[in-house]
Parts: C-alpha cells; structure tokens; sequence
C-alpha cells in the first residue's frame, strides 16, 4: 500500500475509553499510523490514567470524565464541542459503542466531522462459540480492526510490527536472577484462575524463581497478593505500590508474565516480554491475543463447550469452571521454563 503524499484529514481523533486491555492494543496501530502518516495530528480520547500506554508515540488526548463533565446527554454534547473547538477534522471510532455513536453523531451535527467506525465482527464471533478450535481460522485480530479504521478514512496504514523491548527504568530496583510476573485476575470468572490453584501456583514460583511479582486489582484481589506476599519473603504484591507507567516499566524488565486473557497480557506485549497466557472461558483466536506475544506461550485446552463467551463474562454451564482447572499449576510451572529457554 503506498504511502499517502497528502492525506484528506490533518488532525483525526481516535475513540477508546474501554476496557483496559482493549485499550492496551491501540498504541499498536497508533505506532504503525504515525510512522506512515507523521504530518497528520492525532488526539486520543480516553481516560487520563491510560495516557502512559500511549508513551513515544507523539499524540496528543482529550480526557473523557463520564463520571463527572462528561456523563449523559449534556456531558456528551459538551464533549462534543470540546472535540469541535480542538479542530478535529474525521474521527475514528474504534471502540463503537452507544456513547461513542451518540459522541460522533453529536460531532457531525454541530462541526460536519466525518467519521468511520471499527467492525467487531459480532456474527463472526458469535458462530465461533462452543466449537473446537483445531481447525478453525483466527478470526481478524482487534489490532487489525483498529488499523481497518483508519484505513477506512483514507490513509495508508501498514500492518504493525510487533513492540520492540524499550529501555525503561526498573522502579523496583537492581535487578538480579529471573523475575516473573503473576496476574491470575480478570474482571470475569471465564478468566480468573482458581484461587486454590493461584496459590499452589504462588508457592511453586516462589520456589523455582528469584521474585515473584503479583500484578491485580484492589479489594480481593489485593487480599490474596498481599497474603502471598506475607507467606513467601521473594514475592511481592504490586496493587497500590505502583503507578500504570511503573507497572508497565516493571514488566518491561521481567523474564516472563504469566497471565490471563487480560489487560497486563497487552502490557506484556507493548514491552515485548515473553508471556504465558492461561486461556478458560475464552480463546485466543477470536482476536484478542497479545498483539505480536509468541505463539509459543499459549496454554489452554480443547472442549466442545470452549469458548462458550467471547469476553468471558457468562456463567459455566457446568458450574465448575473444568476449561480453567485442566491447566495445571505444574503446566504452568513448565511453560515458562519453556519460554525461558
């Protein structure tokens, strides 16, 4: 595809508020536009605190407060002149949810901004669910998606490359022997690893490993990592220690990340740090796999009843969760010793 010698659009806006790792995969395409497009301005529109995934690639944000200025109909309308006044000239909308359709209507009513919206590929995923994955072609990747947007506004938009590792500060110190980070959460079930077994898990890592860093949320979540963190003196709990940049910039320098189908399995790939990514209630294929993560890194097996969501917010219908409890904390233990080497 040739480069666009005078793209139609100088200044374009691109929608993303949600969810984390969702977010976390458009500074993949966001890389790959500038470097075909650098005389085009680029405003991104989300939440302040993602603003450190976005790190280097020279765009500018406008913050969305849905709880605050921005909520409803009025909150959205006077975004709407936010992004008027900005002189934004064609937005792409690759999130395409209610709030953002309203946002982009409410832009061309008042400023005649043109705009194209990212295809998800609902019925795609939707004849996708509870079949075996032996044979099935990857459906398009979100990344991808996002990039199809932009190219749908009329510029040249190469495939990205996958992350390169960045020279990032390492807020926890000198580092000495392997470091491995552990995110057993999500913010679904489908996508949790089973308590019991996070903590047989924990306990294996902590001695296999110089540290263990366990990356989670708050409430629960941080209950358990801290509890992990009293029992073995080399694992340490991340939540309220670190800030989103220095999370990032701690991943950067791990040796391996365990995961789940979950927002720091996109960390991991924007500092190209090896993963294993544990895989229950969804599946890689249906687009959401780390963008440019090693294949090789993959743990998951196969029933007929997986994937049964595509986001993993659906309760098993067999109660037991039996897509997460066959991968084994000696699995796990196993994988990254194969990524290791």
């Amino acid at each position: 595809m040739q480069k666009s010698d005078k793209p139609k659009y100088r200044h374009i806006l691109i929608i993303r508020t949600s969810a984390l790792g969702d977010v976390a995969m458009l500074p993949h395409a966001v890389r790959a536009f500038r470097l075909a497009n650098p005389e085009v301005k680029v405003t991104i529109l989300t939440r302040e605190f993602l603003a450190p995934l976005f790190d280097g690639l020279d765009v500018e944000f406008l913050f969305a407060d849905f709880k605050g200025r921005h909520k409803g109909i009025a909150g959205l309308w006077s975004l709407s002149g936010e992004i008027k006044r900005l002189g934004v000239d064609a937005i792409a909308d690759t999130h395409g949810v209610l709030r953002s359709r309203i946002l982009r209507h409410m832009c061309f009513l008042r400023a005649f901004i043109p705009y194209k919206t990212i295809n998800k590929g609902r019925i795609a995923k939707w004849f996708r669910m509870g079949y075996s994955r032996h044979s099935a072609v990857p459906l398009r990747h979100s990344v991808l998606r996002y990039c199809d947007v932009l190219r749908r506004l009329g510029f040249s938009v190469p495939t990205p490359e996958p992350a390169v590792k960045p020279h990032l500060k390492n807020p926890m110190g000198e580092k000495s022997g392997i470091w491995i980070g552990f995110a057993p959460f999500s913010a679904h079930k489908g996508k949790t690893y089973p308590e019991d077994m996070c903590e047989e898990l924990v306990e294996k890592l902590s001695r296999r490993y110089t540290r263990v860093f366990i990356h989670s949320g708050g409430g629960e979540e941080a209950v358990f990592a801290e509890r992990m963190e009293a029992k073995y003196d080399n694992v340490t709990a991340l939540w309220s220690r670190l800030k989103m940049r220095e999370e990032r910039d701690l991943i950067s320098h791990l040796d391996c990340v365990v995961t789940m189908d979950s927002f720091v399995m996109h960390l991991a790939s924007l500092t190209a740090t090896p993963t294993v990514s544990i895989w229950g209630a969804t599946h890689p294929e249906l687009g959401f796999y780390g963008y440019g993560v090693s294949e090789a890194g993959k743990l998951q097996v196969e029933m007929p009843c997986r994937p049964c969501s595509v986001y993993g917010n659906k309760p098993c219908k067999s109660g037991d969760y039996k897509c997460l409890r066959a991968i084994t904390p000696q699995m796990v233990i196993e994988k990254i010793d194969e990524m290791l080497s």
